[in-house]
């Protein structure tokens, strides 16, 4: 019997002048390196198509948790049975309200009475865009993930040094040498490809994990993953939770996604699952991966490379 699988996606109405509001009256309170740049807000108002996707692709899905502060796209079907809609209020304590970081939505979500121990993570630039089956997902009550090293290093990025701390955090708790032998099958799987395994057999002789590769697409995680990091971290969730926006003292989602990769608590998948592209002025990648299907998952990655939003925006909802 297949285990019940939850999809959970977090989205932000940009447009929302209540939110607008509340933005501005608490961003000239927070330290300098916090990130509240309009990038990790602004609406593409291509959701819609995440829900046509799902309902495409994934019927099998148990239930979707639609999070956000408490507005609410117009055209959503809030009756139906498979929606459940999630206030940050209803799960995040109140003393960490109201927030406009991603990461105080992603680490509190064990705090989520509703949602089941297994789900999928969604940014709302990730799709789906052909059928997936519930072992895509989770096999063997494991999650499913691809494993490729990487050499993550704190630069002046705040995205850089959130992922160095996840990283110095896992290394407290797996001692990558004494776990070698566990996992030689899962870090070194076929599935991984020949470039992503020369890559891990480059960064083997380091005594530590050094950092895992982050393609940017929905993440496989088990609710009892995040009550237990919790347990170990409290200090460093409550102190990323207390910051209203994104800052790089942060942990984040990533830091369960390191754990189970570093412990071995999951099940390979092909690297090739899924593909993160950047929005830049010439899409045609992007645009000919959705049409075709030539991918399961993507990621419409908005880091600001483009000169026309208007332009890009259309262009990617046509």
């Amino acid at each position: 019997m297949t285990d019940k699988i939850d999809f959970v996606m977090v989205w932000v109405d940009d447009s929302d002048p209540e939110w607008i509001a509340d933005k501005a009256k608490y961003s000239p309170e927070e330290q300098k390196n916090a990130d509240s740049r309009n990038i990790r807000y602004q609406d593409w108002d291509n959701l819609q198509y995440w829900f046509r996707g799902v309902e495409k692709f994934a019927p099998w899905v148990n239930k979707i948790h639609f999070i956000t502060c408490g507005h609410l796209p117009k055209w959503l079907n809030t009756e139906h049975p498979k929606l459940n809609i999630v206030k940050h209020s209803d799960y995040i304590p109140k003393e960490y309200l109201p927030t406009f970081s991603s990461h105080v939505i992603e680490i509190n979500l064990h705090r989520l009475d509703s949602l089941g121990e297994n789900f999928v993570y969604f940014n709302d630039d990730t799709f789906l865009t052909a059928p997936v089956k519930p072992e895509d997902f989770f096999k063997n009550s494991l999650p499913c993930d691809s494993y490729r090293s990487n050499a993550v290093v704190p630069l002046d990025d705040k995205f850089s040094a959130i992922l160095f701390n996840n990283v110095q955090t896992v290394n407290r708790y797996y001692h990558k040498r004494e776990l070698l032998k566990k996992n030689f099958k899962k870090w070194f799987s076929v599935k991984n490809g020949i470039v992503n395994n020369l890559l891990n057999f480059a960064l083997l002789p380091w005594r530590d994990f050094t950092g895992f590769y982050d393609p940017h697409l929905p993440n496989s995680f088990k609710k009892s993953e995040f009550k237990n990091m919790y347990e170990l971290e409290k200090e460093a969730f409550d102190t990323t939770s207390s910051h209203r926006f994104r800052s790089e003292s942060d942990i984040n989602q990533y830091l369960i996604r390191y754990s189970h990769l570093a412990s071995g608590e999951f099940t390979p998948r092909k690297a090739s699952f899924g593909k993160n592209f950047i929005i830049t002025d010439d899409n045609t990648e992007l645009l000919n991966a959705i049409t075709k299907s030539k991918y399961y998952m993507i990621c419409c990655n908005d880091t600001g490379k483009y000169s026309d939003f208007e332009k890009s925006k259309a262009e990617l909802k046509q």
